[in-house]
């Protein structure tokens, strides 16, 4: 069986490194917050080239501290894409704001910036595109539109560890960036954990007081806030992980080199990498027509694959509320029919990733793509 993602063997891979520093936290009893935290803190802001990053318990929580520290409340609308996992837009809601949404471009899976302006409303208050699979949304143009309209921008880098825009990494490129630290992603605790980061002082202070009770000191509650506190082994274990990100990040645009030769003749449809985009794959999507098949017939031949997302967030009953219907962003409604993702992560050898690919050629040969 070739697994979609395989933890065990990165664990394995840095085991020498992850149990004694695990061992640490254990021993010096800082299990919230704490030293490794704030280490953490410092090595990953610099590692996103942002002044600040705040530690907090999920990257659900990161985009929730960085909605509400730029004056997102009732009444405001957010500006956002369907096509993405259901947290963007939950913490949109969580403020008491209103999603509102745009299609994503076809190539690249996220917003398309050519449908912002005529979204944008006197309510409008972010923009908050999504960097999708590890592909950077197109920045400039995004930027540039919430400059002229007085709009905040918020980027849900949570598949983007390491991804760049114009050779800008990903999380500083707006206002504030948002990641999470789910064990799958590209820089992945051992349980969950997520980040805000930001050059913004005054965000920065907002949010560090948000994710700790709203306090300024102990006992001291400015704000009303939440315990959205990273613990101390995470931050322990990511600052590990962190070392060898730029490693496992160049092994996956290696695994998604392989797959791009060895599918350019299929008929399938694999992912581009946009030319200002420097992609970092947290999943190798494909387009397939007849997805459900072929996923069952790769699964009977001991390949796992994963769909992200099958539902666009519009169409989830959860979200019905909001009002919109099928037909209103085909691009996301075609995409979340179609894309199926393939086995993706550092520790695949060229072996595998050939079985994969040979296994899905020749699956297309008794299925239509």
């Amino acid at each position: 069986m070739i697994p979609f993602v395989d933890l065990k063997a990165q664990y394995l891979s840095i085991k020498e490194e992850i149990d004694p520093a695990v061992i640490n936290v254990l021993e010096s009893t800082q299990f919230v917050l704490g030293s490794e935290v704030t280490a953490f803190e410092q090595e990953f802001a610099d590692y996103c080239q942002a002044n600040e990053a705040i530690a907090v318990n999920t990257g659900t929580s990161a985009l929730h501290l960085a909605l509400l520290a730029a004056g997102i409340g009732p009444g405001d609308e957010v500006i956002t894409v369907p096509f993405t996992f259901v947290a963007t837009v939950a913490a949109i809601c969580y403020t008491g704001a209103t999603p509102v949404f745009v299609d994503i471009d076809p190539v690249s899976y996220t917003m398309d910036a050519t449908q912002i302006e005529q979204a944008i409303t006197p309510k409008t208050k972010a923009i908050l595109p999504v960097h999708l699979y590890g592909q950077p949304a197109d920045m400039e143009p995004i930027l540039e539109i919430a400059r002229r309209h007085g709009l905040v921008v918020i980027e849900d880098a949570a598949q983007a560890h390491r991804a760049e825009y114009k050779g800008q990494r990903v999380g500083s490129i707006g206002d504030i960036g948002c990641f999470s630290f789910y064990p799958g992603k590209n820089l992945g605790a051992y349980g969950e954990g997520g980040a805000v980061v930001t050059s913004n002082p005054e965000y920065a202070k907002t949010m560090r007081m948000l994710r700790d009770w709203g306090q300024e000191r102990r006992y001291h509650h400015v704000l009303k806030g939440y315990n959205y506190r990273m613990d101390g082994v995470q931050g322990a274990i990511l600052r590990v992980k962190l070392r060898h990100l730029d490693k496992w990040t160049e092994a996956r645009r290696s695994h998604a080199a392989q797959y791009d030769k060895l599918l350019a003749d299929s008929g399938v449809k694999t992912p581009t990498a946009m030319p200002y985009s420097h992609h970092v794959y947290h999943v190798y999507p494909v387009r397939l027509s007849n997805r459900e098949a072929i996923q069952q017939q790769l699964n009977e031949r001991g390949i796992q694959t994963g769909i992200h997302y099958p539902i666009p967030v519009h169409l989830q009953v959860a979200y019905a509320d909001l009002g919109y219907k099928a037909g209103d962003f085909p691009q996301s409604e075609l995409a979340a029919a179609e894309v199926l993702s393939l086995p993706m992560y550092p520790e695949l050898t060229p072996t595998q990733v050939s079985t994969v690919a040979e296994g899905l050629q020749s699956v297309l040969q008794g299925v239509k793509v």
